[in-house]
This record gives C-alpha cells, structure tokens and sequence, in this order.
C-alpha cells in the first residue's frame, strides 16, 4: 500500500490520466485535485494509518463529517477516491480498492427548485437593450432557458457552435462530450440581435472565437455570469436567489411540464444516466395526478 510521498505522485499520476487520456474538463479535474489533496492531507496526519486501506478512507470520511459536511459531498468524496483507487488497481500500482467494501452515503433527493414561466419571462426582459451588454444578457438568459446548457457550457459556446438557420447549437459537456440541443425562436431571435447589434461593439477592434464576450473582449466566465444573473433576479423582484443552474432546472421542469418524454429531456441535458434526470419525475407525477382528476369519472 503506498505511502503518503508515493500516493502525492500516484495522484499526479490519476490527474495527468483524467487530463489527457479520459479529456475531461478543466472544472471536473480541479474537483478531483482538491478531493485528493484533501485525502493526501488527511493520510500525512501521521494517525491516519497506511493511506491505502479501508481504515484510512473511512478515517477520512468521518472526518468529513465532523466538519459538517452534507451526504451528498461525502458521496462525491467517495466517487473521487473509488475512481482514484480503481486507477491504481488497473494500472497495477494497488493490489486491492479500498473503498469496495463501502457503502455510499444514504442521500435524500431533493426536489429541484424552478421558477415560474411568468418569473422566467420577467428575468428575460429585465436587461436594458441600451447597451450592448443588455443585448448579450438576454441573449444569454434566452438561450440557457431555451436549450437547458451547464453554465460553463454556455460561457464555452463559439461562433461555429451555433447554426441560427436551424436553430441548433452545440455544446461541449462533461468528458468532452458534444451535443446538438435545439434553441426556439426566442433565442434564435435574441441571440441574432445580440450579434448584429452587441458584439462587434464590445469586441472593439478585438477577435474572438467565443459568442458571449465582455467589453474587455474576453469569453463570459462562469463567475460574471453567476453575478450578472443574479442581479437581473433581484431587478425582475424574483424573490429567490437566482442562478444558471435554476434556469436549467427551469428548462427541464417546464419541458416536462409540457408533455416531453424524459429520455429527450436526458438527451438534452447531456445526463449520461437516466437516473440523474428523474429527478424531475415529480413533474410527471404531478401530471398524471391532474390527468387522473380531469378524465377518471371517480376521480
């Protein structure tokens, strides 16, 4: 079993593979880093025991705990250390995976939180279309409700990404992997103003590859975003605060709200397991619900 100054490379070793053979994203690997880093901390503690036994990782775990960490961080931490030791199992660096005789952390799953379409609406109208960057906001907001994208998917969105005569647009999601989603009209329409009318004017005499881009002509990052859209929340007087990850949520619940089957909104979201997307299954309950009341003559 490795000791700590071993398992420090081992972990560079996991990170280099993750980078360059699984091509997966910069956010995915910092998350990985800082979960083993953490773990790499824990193990040098001198108390911990041998870094790659049970003990150490349940060790490591209930400390996490102590901390007052959530089950479903704890999980994570788990998922990261069970895909770092099954690396070192199948490149022969660990003769066993410590963390297979662990149960994961019992999660309960909460309902997602979405707005209303009326909400939606005001937050889409609440950019000023007075100056470049209010054309570039709605533009924004129209596409990540219209198409569902992660937020670092949508900061990531080039001009070659987007077709507005078919009204697609593809983007990259976790591991690299593409997705066409379609856009609706609306967003069609905003993000075709945007680049008539917005983007030369915040690139200057700069280029870019990117769609979305600030006034120093950079890509819109995830954190200006997050800002950006939380201050048109407070405007539209939405009274919970809003992020990019609610209007996604916003997106899947009213697509089903709407009649769609839940393989395309899994499609759409780019959830590689379906497991992931029934979360929004409370929506079709809800709607059976109604369908019962409204067609069952005992109902």
């Amino acid at each position: 079993m490795p000791e700590v100054g071993t398992l420090e490379a081992q972990v560079r070793s996991f990170l280099d593979f993750c980078r360059v053979e699984k091509g997966l994203a910069p956010n995915s690997i910092s998350a990985y880093r800082r979960d083993l880093w953490a773990y790499t901390a824990f193990a040098g503690s001198g108390s911990a025991g041998d870094p790659g036994s049970a003990e150490c990782v349940r060790g490591y775990l209930d400390s996490l705990y102590g901390k007052g960490m959530s089950s479903r961080s704890v999980a994570r931490h788990l998922v990261t250390l069970r895909n770092f030791f099954g690396f070192l199992q199948r490149e022969g660096r660990a003769e066993s995976d410590p963390t297979a005789s662990l149960a994961m952390p019992r999660q309960w799953r909460t309902i997602p939180k979405h707005l209303s379409v009326e909400e939606v609406e005001r937050l889409i109208n609440a950019p000023e279309l007075s100056a470049p960057a209010g054309f570039r906001d709605r533009a924004m907001l129209e596409l990540i409700y219209a198409s569902g994208p992660r937020v670092s998917e949508l900061c990531a969105v080039e001009l070659r990404d987007v077709n507005l005569e078919a009204g697609v647009v593809r983007v990259t999601g976790k591991g690299n992997k593409q997705r066409l989603i379609p856009m609706g009209k609306s967003a069609v329409a905003a993000v075709r103003d945007y680049l008539e009318q917005a983007r030369g004017l915040l690139l200057g005499a700069r280029n870019s590859r990117f769609l979305f881009v600030t006034s120093r002509g950079e890509a819109m990052s995830r954190q200006v975003f997050w800002r950006t859209i939380r201050t048109y929340g407070i405007k539209a007087g939405i009274s919970q605060p809003i992020t990019p990850h609610l209007m996604r949520h916003s997106f899947a619940t009213h697509l089903l709200e709407g009649g769609a089957d839940l393989r395309s909104v899994q499609a759409m979201l780019g959830h590689a397991d379906i497991s992931t997307t029934q979360i929004y299954t409370h929506v079709l309950r809800s709607r059976l619900r109604q369908t019962v009341d409204k067609h069952h003559p005992r109902a």
